[in-house]
């Protein structure tokens, strides 16, 4: 019955940010409160971009309802890691909106995240302690602590940022990395007899950040008539980081047994923070190696994150959304499954859908290839009049033709197989 309580705080979560959400999109609606579309955009009208505030409203009144419970009087226990975490909120909204609202330059934004996550870690939410071979802890000086703990929420923080590229798929990629993360910190952390350590910081946390998405994600999905921005994406992103943090040192390993018995516990508390942003961090290790190679900021904006290529490749908005959600429930469940199952089990499992999401990923390429043999097999005159020339790679190459997308290749198709009928 104790996650009712969780239920609870992520229902007052969830309520706040949809009607304060509602009511944000319609102000900056009839106020014209958005900015122009930019050339990197990938939505074609003005969309409202102030659901951070609509967020950060929402995970207010979850702490305010949650101080008010007796059974998370262990979370708030430390009321300067409280304040902090708010202040450190409000800080980052603040820099979201005024960056959506005056495009900031990125030192300015990377000044403000430090000092947001350095107020995190001035009040003791920090990696203190980290689990290596042969120990169950080892205890990270303070000024290793502190600089580590900064770097952590600022990474995490980019990187959730440079995913929030399509409708709803901020939203819901945390929804599914922190029901993941809140079942791993239940496991780890349930004691049947010790309420305190059921109801904890990271936990409370998650369970906050999981409604706040909930609530917002009505409004934000495709086709999205309010966008979180930078305000929102950074708060998700730092809630995120912030609650992996605060496990850090309450994990017990000598009392984990289980299937997982043949796998080293500490294993696990390294991959499940991992797994849960696996696809925000590949995003944003990939954008800083390419701006760093191409001599620009790792800050500077392009057109060639992930969800931009899934949507070159030819898929569908929706679709590119629902791949992502994808390989994120199978990098975070998969990781979970290590606390129940034995290891083999689990990296079958992980294995089989990593393969289902890569085929599923690449299926626009497939059907290039199909229009690529229809158009060859076809005579030139029929693939002449459906004007269908250049998707033959052997033609294209000999004009200098830049190459088609996937959907431009799947209309050809259609064209070809509609003068094929009619012939």
């Amino acid at each position: 019955m104790r996650i009712i309580f969780y239920l609870l705080v992520a229902g007052a979560a969830a309520v706040v940010s949809f009607v304060f959400s509602f009511v944000i999109w319609k102000l900056s609606s009839r106020y014209r409160l958005y900015p122009k579309i930019r050339e990197r955009d990938v939505h074609t009208r003005p969309t409202p971009r102030l659901g951070g505030i609509a967020m950060f409203i929402g995970v207010v009144a979850a702490f305010m309802v949650a101080s008010r419970l007796p059974q998370f009087e262990i979370v708030f226990s430390e009321p300067g890691r409280i304040f902090a975490i708010l202040g450190a909120a409000l800080m980052i909204v603040l820099l979201g909106v005024a960056d959506d609202i005056w495009d900031l330059d990125w030192v300015t934004k990377l000044a403000g995240q430090i000092l947001a996550a350095g107020l995190i870690a001035w009040q003791g939410v920090q990696i203190a302690t980290v689990p290596i071979p042969g120990e169950q802890l080892a205890v990270l000086p303070a000024f290793i602590s502190l600089g580590l703990t900064i770097l952590v929420l600022v990474l995490v923080m980019n990187a959730v940022n440079f995913i929030d590229g399509l409708d709803g798929l901020v939203a819901g990629v945390a929804i599914i990395a922190n029901s993941a993360f809140f079942i791993y910190a239940y496991v780890i952390s349930y004691r049947p007899a010790e309420q305190s350590d059921y109801f904890n910081l990271a936990q409370f946390i998650s369970a906050v950040l999981i409604g706040v998405c909930a609530g917002f994600l009505p409004l934000n999905w495709h086709p999205a008539r309010l966008f979180m921005g930078d305000a929102g994406a950074l708060l998700v992103g730092l809630l995120m980081a912030t609650s992996a943090i605060a496990i850090t040192g309450q994990i017990d390993f000598a009392t984990i047994d289980g299937p997982q018995r043949l796998l080293p516990a500490f294993s696990i508390a390294i991959l499940i923070p991992f797994a849960i942003l696996i696809v925000p961090l590949l995003d944003f290790g990939l954008a800083v190696l390419r701006r760093l190679r191409a001599g620009k900021s790792p800050f500077t904006a392009d057109r060639m994150h992930l969800h931009h290529r899934l949507l070159d490749m030819g898929h569908s908005h929706l679709h590119a959304v629902l791949i992502f959600y994808a390989w994120t429930a199978v990098a975070s469940y998969g990781s979970l499954l290590l606390l129940v199952t034995d290891w083999w089990w689990a990296a079958l499992a992980t294995g089989v859908g990593l393969i289902v999401c890569t085929i599923v990923t690449l299926a626009p390429l497939s059907r290039r290839k199909a229009v690529e043999v229809a158009v060859q097999s076809a005579s030139p005159e029929l693939t002449a009049e459906a004007q269908v020339e250049q998707f033959d790679p052997l033609d294209a190459a000999a004009v200098g033709e830049s190459e088609p997308s996937p959907a431009e290749a799947e209309d050809a198709l259609e064209r070809l197989h509609e003068k094929e009928e009619a012939t």
